[in-house]
């Protein structure tokens, strides 16, 4: 027969030991992430400068440097849609040092290629949910498009005479200026460009008509006046353009499309590496310097954490796979 007050002490003394263990373990994690950071961390971008994650990386990394109390530099890493820079914080060492500002094509990719080589709830720790700005229809100012009307009177009446830049195949800006098209039933033909800051260049360069580009960016090009906004993406008018009208508004409803930059470590990055950089980083992003200058670039400041970023990441890969399908967009 078995002993059952052996057993019991038997238990007892390996939960104990068990428990002990645990302790022990959170204890030295907990020492050893304690003088986090001890290097230099780098904050990969996947796009070209110029852009809507590349803007807002550049207004933090000052601050968030500071706050660390070691450099955080910027490295910017484009290609393939933003898979290239995704991919290598993907596949980079879990400790903290390697993070990963993109937009919104952490949750769009995976349905748009055939095999983006990442998965947005597996490899990656969910850190910051900076916020999210509206893309805007705008052309050159002199270029005869002035007004959204002028674009669409020539869209109608030529069709094969127009066409737009964006940020690369499968961003927010494209695939909403293409979920647009199919219901105002327009051809503009979209002109891929390797980031924000290129696809800024070639509507001020004259060498498309128009274009699909994060408000992110832009502000200073439209307050100018290089850039007329004809129409922006985004449920309601942002504050910084009362008087440009959404598409709804235009009569174009279910054509919403907003671009968000987030902030995300590799999956396995201790929580307490992740729990110090969402503290900094929504700090930061909540001071009145910093939020009123993102504010001038038209991007509204969510600064959430983990959490939250988890969860729009959970609504937003359904939602854009719908959106890609309905517009039949494809990579090549």
């Amino acid at each position: 027969m078995i002993n059952t007050h052996c057993s019991a002490r038997f238990f007892f003394r390996f939960l104990g030991l068990s428990i002990g263990l645990n302790f022990l373990l959170a204890v030295f994690t907990t020492q050893v992430y304690a003088a986090y950071p001890e290097k230099t961390i780098s904050l990969i971008s996947p796009f070209q400068p110029g852009g809507a994650s590349d803007v807002l990386a550049r207004t933090i990394v000052k601050q968030l440097s500071d706050a660390l109390g070691q450099s955080v530099i910027i490295e910017n890493k484009p290609g393939a849609g933003g898979n290239i820079g995704i991919n290598y914080v993907a596949r980079s060492r879990p400790d903290g040092y390697t993070l990963l500002i993109t937009t919104s094509v952490l949750v769009i990719n995976p349905s748009l290629y055939k095999n983006a080589g990442f998965d947005p709830f597996k490899d990656f720790s969910p850190i910051s949910d900076c916020g999210a700005s509206p893309n805007i229809i705008l052309s050159k100012a002199n270029s005869g498009i002035n007004t959204f009307n002028d674009m669409m009177t020539i869209a109608k009446n030529q069709p094969d005479v127009l066409n737009y830049a964006h940020a690369g195949i499968g961003v927010s800006p494209h695939l909403g200026m293409e979920l647009f098209k199919s219901r105002a039933k327009i051809n503009i033909t979209p002109i891929p460009y390797p980031g924000g800051g290129p696809a800024i260049q070639a509507v001020l360069g004259g060498s498309t008509q128009i274009g699909s580009i994060n408000i992110l960016g832009l502000m200073p090009h439209i307050k100018s006046g290089a850039l007329i906004p004809l129409a922006q993406t985004g449920r309601e008018r942002a504050s910084e353009m009362p008087n440009v009208p959404t598409l709804t508004e235009l009569g174009y409803p279910n054509t919403e499309a907003e671009t968000f930059v987030a902030i995300l470590a590799p999956a396995g990055t201790p929580a307490a590496v992740v729990e110090r950089l969402s503290k900094e980083i929504n700090t930061i992003l909540q001071t009145p310097e910093v939020n009123d200058r993102l504010k001038n670039f038209g991007f509204r400041v969510v600064a959430g954490g983990p959490e939250v970023l988890r969860g729009r990441i959970q609504r937003e890969v359904p939602m854009w796979k719908e959106i890609i399908d309905k517009a039949k967009v494809v990579v090549d």
